[in-house]
């Protein structure tokens, strides 16, 4: 195994569409999510039990021999056929076990796509030699994201993870329990979860130059160049069919929108999708989330919150 690779960050940063372009050259094997623990089928088992599982050195030796066979391509396949299957999870299972043994048979560089990943960057880099990639977005286009979706979040997976309370994120437990023990807006949740995940970011930041930070309203803007940088950096072959096809991905034919149940599609308008927070937001709450998250939104000034 050389090199392998981790795009992670926020979660609805574009870390699928980045990830899947990444692979793009033929170099990389796609590894979806395996630090999500709901999941089915997983390339963990199933054996991540917390969203946004924290690993460090006191309590790796749980996690190691899961995240060794995930970036040795050993996919779970009996664990993975001791769940209840339904047609959805038969097609996912029928696609990624033989990507897993033709991926790990032409030796690729394992590429793990997983914003669940993000408080476990640092001992993916440190054990297995990981590159990182961190997707980095606009608070409202988060805040707007998480919206459409409704995508509910109680803290309480984070409250559950001594270790991570004590390493990372004990300055917001009070406010995390708080908001784990009755009904919070879900603008509210928002904010909070952007303040915690980009307090971590900007500690990355400053600790690992080396890693590459990138705003997703960036890659948007301009595909083609951002992506040639990133391939240059993480030593992929950048061709002229890659580029075609990342064109094709990205281009203002695609829609900029694509229904809910499709939250995951990396073909789209790029540009215009950066920009659909303007439209799924209220002014009051756009001033919310600015206000909210104006300690932690180091990588946005004011020119970008232009309505």
């Amino acid at each position: 195994m050389s090199d392998p690779l981790l795009v992670t960050g926020l979660h609805r940063s574009g870390t699928t569409w980045a990830g899947r372009m990444l692979c793009l050259s033929g170099e990389a094997g796609y590894i979806h999510e395996p630090f999500n623990p709901t999941r089915r089928p997983s390339w963990s088992g199933g054996r991540i039990p917390f969203w946004f599982q924290y690993i460090c050195a006191e309590n790796e030796s749980e996690f190691e021999p899961i995240l060794e066979d995930v970036f040795g391509f050993r996919y779970p396949l009996l664990a993975n056929l001791r769940d209840p299957r339904t047609y959805k999870r038969v097609v996912i299972l029928a696609r990624e076990y033989p990507g897993a043994y033709m991926s790990r048979l032409r030796h690729l560089r394992p590429l793990i796509k997983d914003p669940m990943a993000l408080f476990s960057a640092e001992w993916l880099a440190h054990r297995f030699g990981a590159r990182v990639v961190v997707m980095i977005r606009h608070p409202a286009a988060f805040a707007g994201s998480i919206k459409r979706l409704n995508w509910q979040f109680k803290f309480r997976s984070w409250l559950a993870q001594d270790l991570l309370l004590r390493d990372w994120l004990h300055p917001y437990e009070e406010r995390m329990r708080e908001y784990s023990t009755h009904d919070v807006d879900i603008i509210d949740q928002a904010i909070l979860m952007y303040q915690i995940m980009l307090s971590v970011i900007d500690r990355y930041r400053d600790a690992h130059p080396s890693w590459m930070f990138v705003r997703h309203e960036d890659l948007a803007e301009a595909p083609v160049d951002g992506f040639r940088d990133l391939y240059e950096r993480l030593g992929l072959t950048w061709s002229a069919e890659v580029e075609r096809s990342m064109a094709r991905y990205s281009g203002s034919s695609n829609t900029t929108e694509p229904a809910a149940w499709r939250h995951g599609s990396v073909k789209r308008n790029s540009r215009g999708a950066a920009a659909t927070w303007r439209q799924r937001l209220t002014v009051d709450e756009i001033h919310r989330i600015k206000e909210g998250v104006s300690g932690a939104a180091c990588f946005y000034g004011d020119a970008d919150w232009a309505i």
